[in-house]
């Protein structure tokens, strides 16, 4: 009995022992002395961890540079392709004048990487803009890919081939033309040394280079020495690697290497990021170190500035958490002074969060209501060009051709939409923009002139389409009809009116069919009932003399927008 007596009370004491309530510092303190192996064991855990994300980041970064760099020479070679579309349209190239159809692509690829060559049915070079006009030319170099372009119909991308007019690597872009029996082929070519600018400002650093490989295995650019464009790729030693992974390891001459391969969806090119094995795992090697001597220091840290910490952490620790989820359901966080200067600074940032979240949320509902606005302005001009074209139009390939030629002018106004943002777009750049693809190659026949001034988005989409139908009926009936009609564009600002006078100036104007086009109901219609334009239009014995007059507060953008833009970035 008295055993028992005597146990009972030391029971009691330990469990009121551990019923007590301990301090944080005490709790931490213990918990680092039981557990500093299983702290070792995990950190090691960690450590390996932490090299596995490293090369997932790693693989992530090469492919998606790689990626990268497969859209930027896609894009290059859609925009060659865009061109030589462009050109083929050519009023020249229909009459077979090759002098000013030589000087309108030749002035058309001014300041770009560029070179037009034209070919007949036999593949002999009839115009080159790497020489002069009218030098002699003979058969091009690569005549397989422009067979082919012949025989298929379609756009064909050359492998890299050494030119012999311009003594360097090149590769071409080819579309074939038709009319009629005469059978021409339009080429884009470019010096493969070009393409390296391409791809010399993607992200690659810490050892990695990028090679472009064409479908015969040579190197069309690279990034690492400029020797190598036109010569095998040296990682492929059968000069070509069907099947492969997009990632693999492999060895050359001794030497491990990582590489990255992408396809080029237009070319059927490759592109290669590639890095020696070493160079790639030095500084995984190096972070995995000092990871591990972080770790151990610390664990070592931690044991001594538990107890000091815990007294100060664990209340302003508790209340951080209810403010964090009060930011997560979107309430008001105000920031509190804590005596612990981190603690005092999150709370600030959390309170700062709050605010910027709910400022974030008006400008996102803002943004929206800015999306959908345009969409449906968008979608109602297309709707409008789509009926009126249809009214007008003779037949479905006469409704196609127009319509396609309006959205595209349309394009070309959004275009400057974007750029301009709700800032609006420069009344010049809009005409330029709508009067280039129309324009003759002698610049003296036209001329814009008129002070700086900026359109609302609305005004912009509206006399964007009333400039494309006029510069379209130059183009057919008036100043670019001819080979000596002049069209003057001069706009000025007085008593709170825009005017602007379209004037063309020919020899003998052509005769046109009376009634309204879809071009006079533009005007009437959307100048004139949209931006209260008074409209005046008279052909003259030398040309057509349009003046439009508008009242200037209908076409400038609004100052509210733009503020709300530049709050935040626009």
């Amino acid at each position: 009995m008295s055993d028992g007596a005597t146990d009972q009370p030391d029971e009691t004491a330990r469990n009121r022992w551990f019923s007590w309530p301990l301090p944080i510092g005490a709790y931490l303190g213990a918990l680092v002395a039981v557990s500093l192996i299983p702290t070792l064991l995990f950190t090691a855990v960690l450590l390996e961890r932490n090299n596995r994300a490293q090369q997932d980041a790693l693989t992530t970064l090469a492919e998606a540079t790689a990626g990268s760099i497969v859209e930027t020479i896609d894009r290059e070679l859609a925009g060659m392709t865009t061109t030589l579309r462009v050109l083929s349209t050519s009023r020249s190239l229909d009459s077979n004048d090759l002098g000013e159809f030589y000087d309108r692509a030749k002035s058309a690829l001014v300041d770009t990487r560029s070179f037009f060559i034209l070919l007949d049915e036999d593949l002999r070079q009839l115009v080159n803009t790497r020489v002069d006009y009218g030098a002699p030319l003979g058969q091009t170099s690569d005549p397989q890919p422009a067979q082919l372009a012949l025989a298929s119909g379609n756009t064909v991308i050359s492998n890299a081939f050494y030119g012999e007019v311009a003594q360097k690597w090149v590769f071409n872009v080819m579309v074939p033309w038709q009319r009629g029996e005469a059978q021409r082929v339009l080429i884009l070519t470019q010096n493969a040394e070009d393409l390296t600018s391409l791809i010399a400002g993607q992200n690659l650093r810490g050892g990695w280079n990028a090679s472009v490989v064409d479908g015969n295995g040579i190197v069309v650019a690279t990034t690492f020495m400029s020797a190598d464009i036109g010569k095998p790729f040296f990682l492929w030693s059968n000069g070509r690697m069907p099947d492969s992974p997009a990632r693999q390891a492999m060895t050359v001459d001794g030497a491990d290497y990582e590489t990255f391969t992408v396809n080029s969806r237009l070319s059927g090119w490759q592109v290669v990021v590639w890095s020696p094995t070493d160079i790639v795992a030095a500084p995984l090697t190096r972070a995995l170190q000092i990871f591990a001597f972080g770790g151990l220091l610390l664990a070592g840290l931690s044991a001594l500035c538990a107890w000091m910490l815990a007294r100060q952490v664990t209340r302003p620790v508790r209340e951080l958490a209810a403010d964090a989820r009060r930011l997560g359901a979107g309430e008001a966080v105000a920031a509190k002074p804590y005596k612990v200067a981190e603690i005092a600074t999150v709370s600030s940032a959390l309170a700062e969060a709050s605010q910027d979240r709910q400022e974030a949320e008006g400008e996102i509902r803002f943004l929206m209501r800015e999306v959908a606005h345009r969409s449906k302005n968008q979608l109602t001009v297309v709707s409008s060009i789509a009926k009126q074209t249809a009214r007008h139009a003779r037949d479905f390939d006469a409704f196609q051709d127009s319509f396609q030629k309006r959205v595209q002018g349309l394009a070309r106004s959004t275009d400057l939409l974007i750029a301009g943002g709700v800032a609006g777009v420069e009344l010049r750049e809009l005409l330029e923009a709508q009067i280039e693809p129309f324009r003759p190659g002698e610049a003296s026949r036209l001329q814009i002139g008129g002070p700086r001034f900026r359109l609302s988005n609305q005004a912009a989409q509206t006399i964007g389409l009333a400039v494309h139908e006029l510069a379209t009926n130059a183009s057919k009936y008036g100043a670019f009809s001819t080979s000596t009609g002049k069209l003057a564009v001069e706009w000025s600002i007085a008593e709170g009116m825009l005017s602007i006078d379209w004037r063309e100036t020919v020899s003998k104007l052509e005769q046109r069919e009376e009634g309204k086009g879809f071009g006079t109901e533009v005007i009437e219609r959307m100048l004139g009932g949209t931006l209260d334009a008074v409209i005046e239009r008279e052909i003259e014995p030398d040309g057509l003399h349009c003046r439009f007059t508008m009242p200037v507060e209908k076409l400038l953008p609004d100052p509210d927008a733009m503020k709300a833009e530049r709050r935040f970035g626009g």
